[in-house]
């Protein structure tokens, strides 16, 4: 099946989404995701929706559906990496861009579709650019609210869900309720957490350019 995805006639879509972009514990996750006619008839048959409307349990049972009938690639930039990466790279977009490249990249070893389509994120370049030799001749489609693509519905979901599980994964190796999001609860685990563990720590599960960091040091003059 693989050999036909790749090698025949172009055809289908890739899907890539990304999770944990907005939370300030746990990675950031892309995720990419190959759908024909058949698998997005499949896809609605077991009621996919976008990750944003779905459970966190639901998540799980959805992202072993999905994993059973399309091809996929996941991508987990774990915090120690993704603040190497910011430092470096100083852009959210052009990191978000590296990430479903890598993704994009994986993903087109296996399969050759017409069209690639990603949430719209800054200039489209941007992950053009990224993309390696398998991914140049691909059309790249970026659109507000993309999730209404089955694959990127789907794409979504992985990525969700793989968050989730490196998110509770880190909370149980520092035992501590790590929070989603970038609340006031994310602020007050972050303290907890420097005064258990220490500052330098932090930068093991934290995405320190988030202003959170500077509430949790003590140091937010605002």
């Amino acid at each position: 099946m693989q050999g036909d995805l790749l090698f025949g006639e172009p055809y289908g879509v890739i899907g890539v989404d990304e999770a944990g972009k907005g939370d300030y514990f746990g990675p950031l996750v892309v995720a990419a995701c190959f759908a024909h006619e058949q698998i997005e008839r499949e896809f609605a048959s077991f009621g996919l929706r976008e990750s944003k409307r779905t459970s966190d349990s639901r998540a799980f049972v959805l992202e072993k559906q999905i994993k059973r009938i399309s091809p996929h690639q996941v991508i987990v930039i774990g915090p120690e990496r993704y603040n190497e990466l910011h430092a470096k790279i100083r852009n959210l977009n052009r990191l978000l861009a590296w990430g479903h490249a890598r993704a994009l990249e994986n993903l087109l070893a296996q399969v050759n579709p017409i069209e690639v389509i990603s949430d719209q994120f800054g200039d489209k370049r941007l992950i053009e650019n990224a993309l390696m030799a398998r991914g140049r001749g691909v059309k790249l489609t970026q659109m507000h609210r993309a999730e209404s693509a089955p694959a990127v519905a789907a794409a979504s979901i992985l990525a969700r869900a793989e968050f989730l599980r490196r998110l509770s994964a880190l909370s149980a190796q520092y035992g501590m309720e790590l929070p989603k999001g970038a609340g006031s609860m994310v602020d007050e685990a972050g303290r907890k957490f420097i005064k258990e563990k220490g500052p330098d720590e932090l930068v093991m599960i934290a995405k320190l350019h988030f202003k959170n960091t500077q509430r949790i040091l003590g140091r937010d003059d605002t």
